[in-house]
């Protein structure tokens, strides 16, 4: 009943939020060696696109913080977009500034003809392996026009494809430059400070940061010893406050090696080892653990600390000691996508709820999400977004909710939502689909999706580049299949047709 997805490889994760996917006929001059060897963040093109990106920005990489201690994140400001999304034209011609229906360019690269897709999706969707029941939506980004529909407005569980809901309503909520603070303050009682957890799911207190690491408890240790000693001492006691977040810490589902418990303090998602991807037995008390590491971390700098620490809760507008902060929202949205990571969606979920004045818990998040997906102009009828990750049964999503939203990701005027795109495995390369239409596969480079699976449930969602240079998403959704194995190979089969269907 796990959600059975892998996360293959841990990859350095960029700041920017630009897209790249969308532009993967031009990628497709690179070579396999260097997409292997560099990742698909770290080709030369994604960092010039870091840099001009990082010129323009009014924000950067900025805290946009808050009202005060407690208060709701602020949105932050985003940076222009740098390279568009695919158009009717050749990649990167959209210059309409509008719908995108540029007839030139239309003629230049026409969009895949409907019935001969019909005609190949339709055998591919009755393979036996994908279950009894299937449903897809194919759609052409630039005109956001249905070039396929079966059943694209029915509501399945998608598993973890339901992650592109969660990146998207975060980014909504925040913009992609937003980061998450830990903070140290002083506590109610003299000699007293205090651990407080904001929900940054990329806090580590490893000492050698791992890739695409955020909140550094190492660093924040440092500020915080030194804080001390300018004040003039070296004793203190510590307390810890993971009360930003309500309700239960277990997800639904129970103990599951996939998730830790939900808490607003976690370092490295509660593991016991150096993994940073991947399911492994988590810690049963995450928030305790992450402040007994922080007490370590003190000690070794020199502050002596009284007893061992204790939940206690931050006095109201107290200011911070110290800070750190997270990975931008676009980079845990792009690890969240590439590593199907459970632990950044349920707490991007969460972190959308207060952004959105909701309590920080499983109904808060479903709320929020709901309405900030209705903000974008989204059909949500049918919908439930339970959790973050996909973990839950009772999540239900259709592929047209998918198919828009990755088809305003793909929008030039919507950069915020970019990341939903570059964060995307790609087939062949990276995260969950490494291994997936892989080799001599006509999608592999092409294909970038989000996968989805739960016992009988098998999904894939995301964008493929026609033989035209269109750029199409798609969504394939199915259930009661009698092997995970038999459904992904028919599924890689259908995104791989997309590839080759002119």
């Amino acid at each position: 009943m796990c959600d059975r997805e892998r996360g293959w490889s841990e990859v350095p994760f960029s700041r920017t939020w630009q897209l790249i996917a969308g532009s993967a006929v031009a990628g497709l001059a690179l070579s396999a060696t260097a997409v292997a060897a560099a990742g698909p963040w770290d080709s030369g093109q994604r960092k010039a696109e870091r840099d001009r990106a990082a010129s323009w920005s009014r924000a950067g990489g900025a805290d946009h913080g808050a009202d005060g201690p407690g208060a709701h994140p602020r949105a932050a400001p985003s940076a222009p977009g740098v390279l568009t999304a695919i158009g009717p034209g050749t990649p990167g011609d959209r210059r309409d500034g509008g719908d995108g229906a540029d007839a030139g360019s239309a003629e230049k690269a026409a969009a895949p003809d409907p019935a001969a897709l019909a005609a190949t999706l339709r055998t591919l969707l009755a393979d036996a392996a994908l279950g009894t029941v299937r449903s897809a939506s194919v759609v052409d980004t630039a005109t956001g026009t249905s070039l396929y529909d079966s059943a694209a407005g029915e509501a399945m569980t998608p598993a973890s494809t339901i992650k592109i809901a969660t990146a998207s309503a975060a980014l909504t909520a925040l913009g992609p430059e937003h980061r998450i603070r830990t903070t140290v303050t002083p506590g109610t009682r003299p000699g007293q400070i205090v651990l407080v957890g904001g929900g940054d799911p990329s806090l580590t207190a490893k000492k050698k940061a791992p890739a695409g690491s955020g909140g550094s408890l190492v660093a924040l240790a440092a500020d915080t010893a030194q804080a001390l000693k300018a004040a003039g001492t070296d004793t203190t006691t510590l307390g810890y406050d993971d009360t930003l977040y309500t309700g239960p810490a277990r997800h639904p589902i129970g103990r599951n090696d996939n998730l830790a418990p939900i808490s607003a303090l976690t370092a490295d998602e509660g593991r016991p080892d150096d993994s940073a991807s991947g399911p492994v037995e988590r810690t049963d008390d995450p928030s305790q653990d992450t402040a007994r590491a922080f007490a370590a971390l003190l000690k070794e700098r020199g502050i002596t600390l009284t007893g061992e620490p204790a939940r206690a809760k931050a006095p109201a507008g107290a200011v911070p000691l110290a800070t750190t902060l997270s990975t931008p929202l676009a980079g845990l949205v792009e690890r969240m996508l590439t590593n199907s990571d459970n632990d950044i969606a349920e707490a991007l979920a969460r972190q959308t709820a207060l952004a959105s004045g909701h309590p920080a818990d499983f109904p808060g998040a479903e709320r929020a999400v709901t309405e900030r997906l209705a903000s974008l102009g989204i059909d949500t009828t049918g919908s439930r977004f339970t959790d973050g990750s996909g973990l839950a049964r009772a999540d239900k999503v259709t592929p047209r909710l998918l198919t828009d939203l990755l088809t305003k990701a793909a929008d030039p005027h919507r950069p915020e939502l970019r990341p939903v795109l570059t964060g995307l495995p790609v087939a062949g390369f990276t995260g969950t689909l490494r291994t997936r239409n892989a080799g001599a596969s006509p999608a592999a480079g092409l294909l970038r999706a989000k996968t989805g699976t739960l016992t009988g449930v098998n999904s894939l969602a995301g964008t493929v580049v026609a033989p035209s240079g269109r750029l199409l998403a798609f969504a394939f959704l199915t259930a009661n299949s009698p092997a995970p194995e038999a459904a992904e190979k028919a599924l890689d089969k259908l995104a791989a047709a997309l590839a080759t269907t002119p």
